[in-house]
């Protein structure tokens, strides 16, 4: 591999590499349009087995309803968004690629690196509630870091060898997810009753805490509609990842076509079971808005309401699978980000190397892996091992949360801007929602992240990424900028600012 020449633009330094070097990076074409949804809903579906209820506490069943209406249009005006840019810019660099087209190899750069921060920490967060799940199935010492260990692994070797296994993977454990889901909601209403249990949330007129309302029938809205600006963040829950979808681009089958249908139709379905869940798992007799406002497992709650506490284990293992289904997607998408980055030179270019049989981004994801999982470990031990409690999982969840907002404030800064600057380019498919989707995608993002930085466990993790950034840019600006490849996200670039 040897450079064959070299230029610059714009005061960054472009390389251009021979064969080799893009023959020794080569992805295979392998998914189709339901192997697309699989891996957006798959992504998302462990939000619907926990964490967004904890909004219950912040705005009521009716705050967290609304709430999660407003934060749904908030991604469909981003998944539109999308669904235009990524036909349009069919390559596995997704956000980064967008924003290097709309802004220039620092607005690529910088947004890619906030795509980065979600990557990389959110199977770290996952993998802190399979060990938390496993632990509590199986008991005994066994440290729970031993878990997240076993899960990284047994992942990254379903991910590595062969992108057709991951595809049916990514399948299998969604659809299986989505199951669970059916027959919780068929289960659940026949043991629903919504007025006493789904309104039992009330607010104390001297603090302004939630409190427990013991017959129910309470206020929709008991906290007022600051309520539902304080519910939002919970409510990202629902929807969080499934943004990561073009990154599959160049293992698209024909990502033209496919892309905006998958992506489309995977929002759609979240929709779908995002309302079931949050309409039912607070109504079914005996749970409760109130418990499920600090639950952990609130699925679990539902089911252990329904059937008893007899069968807790299989329960448990049924609340895996929404676990494993986010879990093993997301590292699929670390692994491309990572790729994406390294292979145009933002990255170090050995990030970038596929493996020579099964054309899969194994350093990528090997060091993605690495990192989250050290960055885990580092706090467990700083932390005070299990004397930490829920706090890792809760600052990683936190610093994840904010490096996903900042990319889709990015991405539709970059939508805009392309349909501003570059109307000519060939679209595929076209957003009916237009500019007014993305400037409403920014708006609510923008609340969103006012109101997330009011948590005080949210605030550490902000800290921690800004510094995070703050090596990235320094890294960039001294040395990435000088060692950029002409990379088909790049050459594409290129030609598109020379044409406008």
């Amino acid at each position: 591999m040897s450079d064959t020449s070299k230029h610059e633009a714009g005061g960054i330094a472009y390389q251009r590499r021979d064969k080799s070097y893009f023959e020794s990076r080569e992805l295979v074409r392998h998914a189709n349009v339901w192997h697309l949804w699989a891996l957006g809903v798959g992504a998302v579906v462990s939000g619907h087995f926990s964490g967004w209820n904890f909004g219950f506490s912040t705005g009521g069943w009716g705050g967290m309803l609304v709430a999660g209406m407003i934060i749904a249009v908030m991604y469909l005006g981003l998944v539109f968004c999308i669904a235009e840019m990524s036909p349009a810019l069919p390559h596995t660099g997704a956000a980064y690629s967008f924003a290097r087209t709309a802004m220039g190899p620092w607005g690529g750069f910088i947004t890619g690196l906030c795509e980065n921060v979600e990557y990389v920490l959110t199977p770290a967060v996952i993998a802190f509630f399979i060990g938390s799940y496993v632990g509590g199935i199986v008991g005994g010492d066994i440290p729970p870091y031993i878990w997240w260990i076993v899960t990284y692994i047994a992942f990254l070797v379903l991910n590595v060898f062969g992108v057709a296994l991951s595809f049916r993977v990514t399948l299998i454990v969604t659809l299986a997810s989505l199951a669970v889901l059916v027959v919780f909601w068929i289960s659940a209403i026949p043991n629903m009753d919504f007025s006493r249990w789904a309104l039992n949330v009330g607010a104390d007129p001297a603090t302004g805490a939630a409190v427990e309302l013991p017959e129910g029938n309470g206020s929709f809205f008991p906290f007022g509609f600051s309520g539902v600006l304080a519910t939002l963040p919970f409510a990202v829950w629902l929807f969080l990842a499934i943004e990561q979808l073009p990154l599959a681009a160049e293992e698209s089958v024909d990502p033209k076509r496919d892309m905006p249908r998958g992506i489309i139709a995977g929002m759609l379905t979240l929709m779908v079971s995002a309302f079931m869940i949050v309409l039912l798992n607070p109504s079914v007799i005996g749970v409760g808005a109130f418990k499920l406002g600090s639950s952990g497992e609130p699925l679990l709650d539902g089911f252990r309401a329904i059937y008893g506490d007899s069968g807790a284990v299989i329960l448990g293992l049924v609340a895996l699978v929404g676990l494993i289904a986010s879990f093993h997607t997301i590292v699929f998408a670390m692994g491309r980000q990572v790729y994406s980055l390294a292979r145009a030179g933002y990255f170090p270019n050995s990030l970038s190397v596929t493996h020579p049989t099964y054309k899969t981004p194994h350093v990528a994801m090997v060091a993605g892996a690495i990192l989250g999982l050290g960055i885990m470990m580092i706090m467990w031990f700083a932390l005070g091992g299990e004397a930490a409690g829920s706090l890792i999982g809760s600052v990683l969840l936190n610093m994840a949360v904010f490096g996903a907002m900042c990319s889709y404030i990015a991405q539709a800064v970059s939508f805009i801007l392309l349909r501003k600057n570059q109307p000519q380019m060939e679209r595929p498919y076209r957003s009916p929602f237009g500019i007014p989707g993305a400037v409403l995608t920014i708006i609510i993002a923008v609340t969103t992240l006012s109101y997330q930085v009011q948590d005080p466990n949210f605030s550490k993790g902000v800290i921690w990424v800004i510094l995070w950034f703050a090596v990235g840019i320094i890294y960039f600006a001294l040395i990435g900028r000088n060692k950029l490849i002409l990379s088909p996200e790049e050459e594409f670039a290129l030609e598109h600012k020379t044409k406008g």
